[in-house]
């Protein structure tokens, strides 16, 4: 990813509402309901802010990749051709790493937000993912403490990684600020979806709205 990276400080309003911690995806394979992480409130109001917004309405899932992510919040995708290479757009800003891989990590269902490669690990302002992943054994686990650069998988989140699946080679190098608590099974509907070179989907997969819900 190319983005133009200017770190900002950040200063949303805090959100004190419990009820506005939930946020329901509805897209053209159906709806996913996911769950924002106190423990990471740069990233929870900020993507709070973009959905009240309405940035996200009828933007595309830009990048999938089965046992992998499905991507979105590319901002050029609203309008983009059918050849368009996607992946690129973004708001001008960056969101502070908030990365607690000791207790948010990439399981399935975890919802991460994506980045380039600075190296405070900032996110994206807008780009977010959900994980699908796939089970792990112990050759993903060696391989996922080669690439990052030497971060031990808890034990217990090892247990998750081989019984639910998910990415633990993304853990310490991005920021997960939600989870999938309601369909899944339109992720997998999604992660199954045909798709070009550049893992854009082949018929597009469009979400309609992001709204916060009670």
């Amino acid at each position: 990813m190319k983005w133009n990276v200017l770190l900002l400080l950040l200063s949303f309003t805090t959100i004190t509402n419990a009820q506005l911690r939930k946020a329901k995806i509805i897209t053209n394979y159906g709806s996913i309901i996911i769950e924002l992480y106190d423990g990471t409130p740069l990233h929870r109001d900020n993507f709070v802010k973009l959905a009240d917004q309405h940035f996200f309405d009828s933007l595309l899932f830009h990048r999938v990749i089965k046992g992998f992510v499905t991507q979105a919040g590319d901002p050029v995708s609203k309008n983009a051709s059918d050849t368009a290479t996607l992946g690129d757009g973004d708001l001008g800003y960056t969101v502070p790493a908030e990365i607690f891989p000791e207790k948010y990590f990439h399981k399935r269902g975890a919802v991460g937000m994506a980045r380039d490669e600075n190296p405070e690990k900032a996110s994206s302002a807008c780009q977010f993912y959900i994980v699908q992943g796939k089970l792990a054994n112990d050759s993903t686990f060696i391989k996922a403490k080669a690439r990052t650069n030497g971060y031990e998988i808890p034990e217990a989140h090892q247990t998750v990684y081989r019984t639910v699946g998910g990415i633990p080679h993304l853990d310490s190098r991005y920021t997960v600020f939600g989870e999938v608590i309601k369909g899944m099974d339109v992720v997998d509907k999604i992660a199954a979806v045909a798709t070009d070179t550049n893992d854009r989907p082949k018929k597009e997969v469009r979400i309609k709205t992001i709204r916060m819900i009670n």
